[in-house]
């Protein structure tokens, strides 16, 4: 019997083995011992080679935390220092502890007491990209190729992602909300101050960040306005011009409104969020369960496309070369395929956590209904996004309109403003 090595990664492998009729075979992927994320532990070798992983209850709330500060808007240097306050030590000492790896990094190797507590950067948001958190397992993070090796990293949309695989520390609705987070980062302003609404706000046309700058007026006003047109100018888009104290008084008002409203009679409120949805969606979700069944239709014909491919390199019908291009073509489109299928699954999923999620806001929202002022960690943990849309009449006439997509609430709410 041959083993062939067709992916390897530092996380996970897969191998396609080949016995004496000819037959190839794709072994599932497989976590690897000295790379066993934090916050999950193995009860054998043997129970870690078939992907059945349990929650360590002992750093599973070090992964915890981490997610609880990104979800509040921190970023992956925020979280690091706080670990390092902390004295929390970082994965490679835990995992050496269990006895997974016998390495050290290069802290621990400059100062053996207080190394552990050195948490790199990179260390931080790969834990909080990682969709291993949420009881899934991803594979193929690297781009291979046959006898070459790994020439790259693969962006996460192109993961291979299974779910549903062990216990979840991370529901995937905050693990979702963090990732959009994370795309959303800003840098913060020259002052050295990080803007209260920095990486929430979206221009509703371009798409861009809105940031916030003062007036040259005798008395300067901060303001918020489209990056595009900063950059470029009216003939790329629009200004999209909102105030600080304006978006600040709306915002506030309107959590304060739907608080209220869910305290008077939550199970109304979520029912007509949930009802509305459905009504809406159910046109979508039927023309999303066509498109599945047809990619993954797909998706089988090209792993027997792949198995045969092998087959007619090992009996020398095609040369390595060509094997070597036609497969890079079939992985990629498989790739595709598969993250399309994840994103509609996922977006089924979505709608059958509707009820759940309306709910889950509608208690959420609750607790300010008496809520005097606004903080970074009140807005990230209440808002994804805020979209601010701008329509300039023939005699220039602006007129704003503001979208506020708070999380877990499937409905945005809509507010003029007056330019």
């Amino acid at each position: 019997m041959k083993y062939i090595l067709m992916h390897r990664e530092l996380s996970v492998a897969v191998l396609y083995i080949n016995d004496v009729s000819g037959t190839v075979y794709r072994v599932e992927d497989v976590i690897h011992p000295e790379h066993l994320p934090v916050g999950l532990n193995a009860a054998s070798f043997k129970d870690l080679a078939k992907n059945h992983l349990l929650v360590d209850e002992e750093t599973a709330p070090i992964v915890r935390q981490i997610f609880r500060w990104a979800l509040e808007g921190h970023g992956p240097n925020f979280i690091r220092r706080r670990l390092e306050e902390q004295k929390v030590p970082c994965p490679t000492w835990w995992n050496r502890e269990r006895g997974f790896r016998n390495v050290r990094t290069k802290w621990e190797k400059k100062d053996p007491v207080n190394g552990r507590y050195m948490w790199d950067f990179s260390v931080i948001k790969d834990i909080l990209m990682n969709p291993v958190y949420t009881g899934a397992i991803a594979s193929q993070k690297k781009d291979y190729r046959f006898k070459i090796g790994t020439i790259g990293e693969k962006k996460p949309q192109d993961w291979i992602v299974v779910e549903e695989r062990h216990e979840p520390i991370v529901d995937r609705k905050s693990f979702d909300i963090v990732q959009d987070k994370l795309k959303s980062r800003q840098r913060s302003r020259q002052t050295g101050e990080i803007s209260l609404f920095a990486g929430l706000l979206k221009c509703g046309e371009c798409g861009k960040s809105l940031t916030i700058r003062y007036t040259n007026d005798k008395h300067p006003k901060q303001i918020y306005s489209c990056k595009t047109y900063n950059a470029y100018g009216k003939q790329h888009c629009t200004q999209h011009r909102v105030e600080y104290e304006t978006l600040y008084r709306l915002v506030l008002n309107k959590i304060r409104e739907c608080a209220k409203a869910a305290l008077m009679d939550g199970e109304a409120v979520a029912g007509r969020l949930t009802n509305t949805c459905e009504a809406e969606q159910k046109g979508q979700r039927e023309a999303l369960e066509r498109s599945l069944t047809k990619h993954e239709e797909r998706i089988e014909v090209l792993e027997k496309m792949v198995l045969r491919l092998y087959e007619d390199m090992v009996a020398g019908r095609i040369s390595e070369a060509n094997f070597n291009l036609m497969l890079d073509k079939t992985q990629k489109e498989q790739a595709e395929l598969k993250e399309r299928v994840e994103q509609g699954r996922r977006k089924l999923a979505d709608e059958i956590r509707l009820a759940v999620d309306a709910k889950q806001w509608v208690d959420a929202i609750q607790e300010y209904a008496d809520i005097t002022e606004l903080d970074a960690a009140t807005l990230n943990r209440l808002i994804k996004e805020i979209v601010v849309h701008e329509h300039i009449d023939s005699d220039k006439t602006r007129h704003i309109s503001i979208e506020i997509h708070f999380n877990l609430k499937p409905i945005p709410e809509v507010e003029q403003v007056t330019a």
